[in-house]
């Protein structure tokens, strides 16, 4: 998630927390926490999916994600069906969990 700019919160051994916690006197943050679980949910359709600012930052985090232990299912490319600019990349986590990095600006290649 460094790849994307998404800060760690927390990193326990049946967890992993990213975003920024809210607080008392910042109620308007977003964190989102990912529990192991030995029933990961493998509908395609449900996944995570992160924003980018740049093309380069969903193929850095494609990369770091298949260094990490993750497994391509749909490696950095434009997905029309969405849209001309809709870039994205697909991983499965270690317990088969679907995430996304996408960008939806337009960039030179």
């Amino acid at each position: 998630m460094d790849a994307l700019g998404v800060a760690k919160v927390y990193d326990r051994p049946d967890a992993l927390g990213y975003g920024v916690r809210c607080n008392a006197s910042e109620d308007f943050h977003s964190c989102l926490a990912v529990y192991q679980s030995p029933q990961a949910n493998l509908d395609p359709a449900r996944h995570w999916c992160f924003k980018a600012g740049s093309r380069a930052q969903v193929r850095e985090f494609h990369a770091r994600g298949l260094a990490n232990g993750g497994k391509d299912d749909g490696p950095p490319g434009i997905r029309h069906q969405y849209h001309p600019q809709y870039y994205s990349a697909f991983l499965l986590d270690p317990f088969g969990n679907r995430v996304e990095a996408v960008c939806h600006r337009a960039e030179a290649e």
